[in-house]
This record gives C-alpha cells, sequence and structure tokens, in this order.
C-alpha cells in the first residue's frame, strides 16, 4: 500500500574520488618560489556519494570502495532512510553509467532526473567537492584505503558542522527558484 505524499523535495547527488593521487590546491606563496607542498604518486582511492538538498544544510553521504552500479544501489538503498516515508525525492544526478543500469532498483520514494549532458556545471554538489577537497583534503599523504576512508570521513564531518556552509555552496539562482515552485 502506497502512502500519501505530503511534500516534494529537491536533491541533488554526484560522487567524487578521494585518494592518494589527491589534487593539490592553490596557496599564496612568494613570486618565483615554489610553494611547499605534498604529492603522492600511490593509486588507492575511495569515492563519496553525496546527496545535497540545495538552500540547505541537508546532506547525506557514504563512503564506498569504487564507482559502480552496486556502489549507487547501495547509496540508493540507504538514503530514502533519511526522508520522511511521507515525502518524494527528486534526486537530480549526471549521466553516469552507473546511474541508469538496467539492474538499477530506484525506490519508490525517489524520481532520478538526469541533467543534460556534458553539464557538470549544473549540480552543486560538485561545488561540494571543490569546498572539501581544498580545505579539508589536499597536499595530504594517506597511507592506504583505510586512511583515505578516514580523512574522506573526517573531511565530510568537519563540513557538515561548518553551519550554512553547504547552504552557500549549493544555492544556485536558478535551482532556489525552482524550489520555491514546490
Amino acid at each position: 500500500m502506497r502512502t500519501k505524499i505530503s511534500g516534494l523535495r529537491l536533491f541533488c547527488q554526484d560522487e567524487a574520488r578521494i585518494g592518494q593521487k589527491g589534487r593539490t590546491c592553490h596557496i599564496w606563496w612568494k613570486r618565483g618560489e615554489r610553494p611547499p607542498g605534498l604529492v603522492d604518486q600511490r593509486y588507492a582511492n575511495a569515492y563519496i556519494y553525496a546527496a545535497v538538498e540545495p538552500g540547505t544544510d541537508n546532506a547525506f553521504a557514504l563512503i564506498l570502495a569504487e564507482a559502480n552500479s552496486i556502489g549507487m544501489q547501495a547509496f540508493l538503498d540507504a538514503f530514502p532512510s533519511t526522508i520522511a516515508p511521507d515525502e518524494h525525492v527528486a534526486l537530480v544526478l549526471d549521466r553516469a553509467g552507473w546511474h541508469s543500469g538496467k539492474s538499477l532498483r530506484v525506490p519508490t520514494s525517489i524520481t532520478l532526473v538526469p541533467l543534460p549532458p556534458y553539464t557538470p556545471e549544473l549540480n552543486p554538489v560538485e561545488r561540494v567537492w571543490l569546498y572539501l577537497k581544498q580545505r579539508f583534503l589536499s597536499l595530504r599523504l594517506l597511507n592506504d584505503y583505510q586512511a583515505i576512508v578516514a580523512a574522506a570521513s573526517k573531511g565530510w564531518k568537519r563540513l557538515r558542522r561548518d553551519t550554512g556552509r553547504l547552504t552557500s555552496l549549493t544555492s544556485y539562482p536558478w535551482i532556489m527558484r525552482v524550489k520555491s515552485q514546490f
């Protein structure tokens, strides 16, 4: 028996690779001199799957070993526990192959809304990844997979504790106009 839907919510979803071969960030330094920094040449990594409700600090994330349909299914299985039974979520995501696999079982409380091809700039979660990597995960050496997961988890928790940060990163004007029509 299906429950009556009392509210529609908009979330944006994406994945980010966090690993030993990380991305360095920009820092201020003296002209003509190379700034100090650590760069790892190893290849272990993990992926953060996250869904963020634009214009709010509501977010959900899982850290998994791979970005594939199995990981996406694990995310889709865990995410509905964060929404009320009488709510429905429009989940905006990119067109990665594992987002639309035939074996993917999407819960009835979620509708997947794919973005147009080649438009990552429309997904506000991309800005969350840039902030997370620059502030908490760059210029670090991580020994193994467990260290990567621990660093990603600690970075995500610090981001979530920073009240208003997710709101400021995800409040695209066009998204706020769309949300106001719900």
